[in-house]
């Protein structure tokens, strides 16, 4: 993909509804070139794909946009990884992958962690609240999620920022085209990542714990007969893959969502102050922010069989993009969709996906925006944009979310 070619994708990344609208009114599926997709765009067709597993493969979830070169794959080569994870598998795989996520973070896990959430959370408004303005992404919604499901999985607080950030490197890797010397940073930093977590795995098979990184540890890499056997190297691989998609997904996908919450909020002065005098919106606002403009704007899957969508012919390996994001914003679905209303009556949205493949974290991610929101609205009722700096949004469709959120009160 040359520069200009970026140049569109990004274009429609920083504002796909657009494009969404218009393949929701289209006949049959609409073929985007920026995406080199067939692009899913109506709630019943999305819900559909989603029924459909095995008609539509996760197997392409994670194809980059940019392919690294040699010296680049060299240096990943270093690294660990390189299996599939349970966004991209199918399946048996799948379910062997996805179960212990599941009970890693059930509800009684959830609960037991939104106190230290709190506690993180009001430490970040501390550092701030007294200022007068502040850059809520980087100073709070890049934050928060990362301490958060650091704690769950048995990270050292000291070792949570290194995880982070390999995180975000990982993901310009895969998106963002960069030239090959920042592309050779940004690997040795996901390398370094890789090679702190193989650190926990095989810390917690010696050494087991209290915490995710044991419990998944035990479910997918139990080592050999003896408790004093190590695990081997494959092992390790799928080991650290599964862990990083898991990191990634939970710090991610959640900062992306308290971003782009408190954007629409800002933007929507008197839905804020509704909030600010009605707490028990928050609920509410949690799910119309999440549908809204979901973090996750839609996934990749690729065809295993012909098959017919929306009237479309669709053959063997052919590609969509499962548009969540436009699925929400279907007035066969939502009344008045492009309208953000926090008072709108519950409907079943689609921001965490749906079937064998919604997100388990999402009971998660959900208490964390009600966690930001209620602490939020009482110390800082005054919050707004600040009006010389516009909020432009981060060219993806994956952690869709404000670049920068620049606030005063």
């Amino acid at each position: 993909m040359d520069r200009h070619e970026h140049a569109r994708l990004d274009a429609l990344q920083r504002d796909p509804y657009p494009h969404y609208a218009r393949a929701r009114h289209a006949e049959g599926l609409t073929f985007v070139p920026e995406l080199d997709a067939w692009l899913v765009a109506r709630d019943a067709d999305v819900r559909e794909v989603l029924r459909r597993p095995e008609a539509f493969s996760s197997a392409n979830v994670l194809r980059p946009d940019v392919l690294p070169g040699p010296t680049v794959l060299a240096e990943m080569g270093r690294g660990f990884g390189g299996r599939p994870v349970v966004v991209s598998s199918d399946g048996a795989l799948h379910q062997r992958l996805r179960a212990p996520v599941v009970h890693g973070l059930s509800p009684a896990r959830v609960a037991a962690v939104v106190p230290y959430a709190v506690e993180r959370a009001t430490a970040l408004i501390d550092a701030f609240a007294d200022r007068g303005s502040a850059d809520l992404m980087a100073e709070f919604a890049l934050r928060l999620p990362g301490q958060v499901i650091g704690r769950l999985v048995g990270l050292d607080e000291a070792d949570v920022p290194l995880v982070v950030h390999g995180g975000y490197r990982a993901e310009q890797l895969l998106f963002r085209p960069m030239s090959e010397k920042d592309q050779l940073a940004a690997a040795r930093d996901v390398v370094e990542m890789q090679h702190l977590l193989d650190t926990y795995v095989r810390a917690r098979h010696a050494r087991p714990q209290d915490d995710l990184c044991t419990s998944l540890t035990s479910a997918l890499a139990p080592g050999g007969e003896s408790p004093a056997s190590e695990l081997t190297l494959d092992e390790r691989h799928e080991m650290v893959a599964h862990l990083q998609n898991f990191l990634l997904a939970g710090h991610l996908t959640t900062s992306a969502l308290i971003g782009s919450t408190l954007l629409h909020l800002m933007h929507h002065p008197t839905q804020w102050e509704l909030l600010c005098q009605k707490p028990e919106l928050i609920p509410a606002a949690v799910e119309e922010a999440a549908r809204y403009d979901s973090p996750i704007q839609g996934f990749r899957r690729i065809t295993t069989r012909p098959v017919v969508l929306s009237g479309t012919e669709l053959p063997v390996g052919a590609v969509v993009f499962v548009a969540y994001g436009s699925a929400n914003r279907d007035p066969s679905r939502h009344e008045r969709p492009d309208v953000f209303d926090i008072t709108r009556p519950p409907a079943r949205h689609l921001a965490f996906g749906y079937g064998v493949h919604g997100c388990p974290g999402s009971g998660l991610a959900r208490e964390q925006l009600r966690v930001a929101l209620e602490l939020l609205t009482t110390r800082l009722p005054g919050l707004r944009l600040a009006e010389e700096r516009p909020v432009v949004m981060r060219p993806t469709m994956i952690h869709r979310s404000p670049e920068e959120l620049p606030l005063v009160w």
